[in-house]
């Protein structure tokens, strides 16, 4: 198992000593360590990462896994990965699959892998205890119903008319539901406990449901399913978890999670709630993000916009940066909003030291350099990463026509624009200094070719004479560029809280339509040619980008995972306002 990270570095607002005295506050660090010196449960550390496998993980899972498998290392102890599998209607093995996937690529193994379903035998024969000791009852009550006899938090419920079965009916009955004697929804099986309780938790719950439905592992051996809230607990003890750590919505659950351990007189295993990630412009519901992937407004779970742990593997996102990332913002009993800026700060901030540097042109414009030989090509060299000397260097072919960006030209230049443009200087990256002599239109207008000429005294950026150049720009030697497609995305929500609608109106209504830009005709170095789907690389001056599982010989594909701060761009844009 491996630890948790710290952060590599404190968010962008505030202070390294801040960041590092928000870790050292983790309630839930310190509650361990004073259980750990009073010596509860001996010492030992349990703890347990428990997934429902009804879609796949989200960042916000990603805390609670580097939380869970974190504190558990940290303290030489053991974390489970636990499916909650008790719901047959959404659980697929295609997820299981998908999260015990994601949960390695974080970076993480388990100790133990278990499934709710492995318990069904024992919460059954636990949930016969509990109708022996008149603790449970079998009730014909409808859905509908029980929530009507619930009450609301300022009136007490009603009591069921079956709450005071007999003992030997309701064991009569709970066995014929589990031989399936009975349709979907007739009959459930309820904990006996207060129907004026301020808590509607504990206002007779239910226990089990009917559910004729084929389950991913147990096939059709039961037609009755445990809910939630009677099997989690209970596969805690059962797995003699000592600290099971969820998040803040489960606060009022505590109560019937101890109910049930105290009534069965089982391992005590103790649940304890954390603040539950939210972050700008990200939608964290499973449900939510099952209709994007649905309604086909994502191409699927893995879609890079979507923010479950393999879109952003896709898209280019490190595991060390999301690590990172849950490391600094703490665990507090508190729910927050988080910046996405906050995530993109060590996202940036691990690509700088890891990602290779290469260049790419994504919109291209082409430059003949008209007193470069013709037949000359020669290799530049390029530094493969400036943050690890390690990483050597490469050869860039360069030669008499080149792309550049198109960007990166201006015929009328505005005022701090130092790139280049007709009369003026610039710097080629790792190649020579050019000014640009003329501009070749086509019939409608539009500039499709650059002629420029070039110093020869000035190869490698060089300037003998010491006169100044203020912009460098990256190109593509046109002749051995390999063309390739490149994915632009952008936020897939344009507010950044996606649920803030009109009325009449959901989620779905804040879905930006811009949120991907594919562009086609991009020219990068011929060193990308058959770059591997998963690789990383910052093109330079560009920003971040990832080799996709698309990609074919020859014909790379790459995802913007994060762009690069661009001050002209900024410029340009306060211009426009």
């Amino acid at each position: 198992m491996k630890p948790l990270e710290s952060g590599s570095g404190p968010k962008p607002t505030e202070s390294t000593e801040a960041s590092e005295s928000s870790e050292r506050s983790n309630f839930i660090r310190d509650i361990i360590i004073a259980d750990i010196q009073a010596g509860k449960h001996g010492g030992r550390v349990q703890t347990r990462f428990p997934p429902e496998p009804n879609g796949y993980l989200h960042i916000g899972h990603a805390k609670a896994i580097c939380l869970d498998f974190g504190l558990a290392a940290e303290f030489g102890g053991k974390c489970n990965l636990r499916f909650d599998d008790t719901n047959p209607s959404k659980e697929e093995t295609e997820y299981v699959e998908a999260i015990m996937e994601d949960v390695r690529w974080l970076g993480f193994e388990w100790d133990g892998l278990f499934y709710a379903s492995d318990y069904f035998g024992q919460l059954y024969e636990w949930a016969v205890q509990l109708i022996r000791a008149d603790k449970a009852y079998v009730c014909d009550l409808s859905a509908d119903e029980i929530r009507q006899y619930r009450g609301t938090l300022t009136e007490p419920g009603r009591e069921s008319p079956y709450r005071y079965r007999s003992i030997e009916e309701n064991l009569d009955l709970f066995e014929r539901m589990k031989k399936g004697e009975f349709p979907d929804g007739s009959r459930t099986l309820r904990a006996k406990i207060d129907m004026s309780s301020p808590n509607l938790n504990l206002r007779d719950p239910v226990m089990y449901r009917i559910l004729h439905m084929h389950h991913h592992r147990t096939g059709d051996a039961w037609c009755i399913y445990p809910m939630y809230d009677y099997a989690h607990g209970q596969s805690d003890s059962l797995e003699r978890v000592t600290h099971s750590i969820c998040t803040l919505e489960f606060d009022n659950n505590r109560p019937l999670y101890d109910w049930f351990i105290e009534q069965l007189c089982i391992f005590p295993s103790r649940q304890y709630e954390f603040d539950r990630l939210s972050i700008t412009y990200t939608l964290l519901s499973k449900r939510k993000l099952l209709r994007l992937v649905q309604e086909g407004h994502v191409t699927g779970w893995d879609d890079p916009r979507m923010p479950t742990l393999s879109g952003m593997r896709r898209r280019g996102y490190t595991p060390e940066a999301i690590r990172n990332f849950c490391a600094n913002i703490g665990v507090s009993r508190t729910n927050g909003i988080t910046q996405l800026s906050h995530l993109e700060y060590f996202l940036r901030e691990d690509l700088n030291r890891s990602a290779a540097r290469v260049m790419g042109v994504l919109r291209p414009l082409r430059v003949v350099i008209d007193n470069y030989p013709d037949d000359l090509v020669e290799e530049m060299e390029a530094i493969n990463n400036p943050e690890d000397e390690s990483a050597g260097t490469r050869r860039v072919p360069f030669s008499k026509v080149l792309y550049i960006e198109r960007e990166d030209f201006r015929e009328d230049p505005p005022k701090q624009f130092f790139r280049l443009a007709p009369g003026r200087e610039v710097r080629l990256r790792y190649g020579y200094l050019i000014t640009c002599r003329s501009v070749v239109k086509d019939k409608d207008g539009n500039i499709v070719e650059l002629h420029c000429t070039y110093d020869p005294a000035t190869r490698g950026g060089n300037t003998p004479d010491g006169r100044k150049v203020k912009s460098t720009i990256h190109w593509v030697s046109a002749a051995h560029a390999v063309d390739a497609e490149v994915r632009l995305y952008d936020n897939l929500f344009t507010r950044e809280d996606p649920d803030e609608v009109e009325e009449g109106q959901d989620f779905t209504a804040n879905l930006n339509p811009n949120s991907l830009e594919a562009l086609t005709r991009c020219k990068v170095e011929p060193g990308l040619r058959d770059a591997v789907a998963g690789a990383r690389y910052q093109f330079e001056r560009m920003g971040y980008f990832c080799v996709d599982a698309d990609s074919s010989p020859g014909r790379p594909v790459f995802n913007r995972t994060i762009g690069l701060r661009d001050t002209w761009a900024k410029i340009e844009q306060r211009g426009k306002k």
